[in-house]
């Protein structure tokens, strides 16, 4: 039994979240893609099959050529999952401001005196 990867595990390699950045600007060959790399047009083939199977990209063929385009669909569940994370950073960091700012004033109302 072959078991698929999840969207998490494509995105944990740093060379396919950068074939998805490449690709979020505009739809490019394989070939075009393996260019931006220092590895064999077979390595960004296997990384490109990765985002396709877990459906980060979407695939067109154009006459003889495939493009590969980023399949925003499939980001925004991501982004969705990762939506109560970012409240929960933002409110820390909201605290963390507030500390900083009482430590500040009070440190500017002792010099002052």
């Amino acid at each position: 039994m072959k078991t698929r990867r999840d969207v998490f595990q494509a995105i944990a390699d740093p060379t396919r979240r950068a074939i998805l950045t490449l690709i979020a600007l505009q739809s490019l060959t394989p070939n075009a893609i393996a260019e931006q790399f220092d590895c064999s047009r077979q390595a960004v083939s296997k990384h490109i099959q990765i985002l396709a199977e877990c459906q980060l990209v979407n695939q067109q063929t154009i006459g003889r050529e495939i493009y590969y385009q980023l399949n925003p669909t499939k980001m925004k569940e991501v982004s969705d999952w990762l939506a109560p994370f970012q409240k929960l950073w933002e409110d820390r960091y909201d605290r963390l401001d507030s500390v900083l700012n009482n430590l500040k004033n009070k440190t500017n109302g002792k010099s002052e005196n």
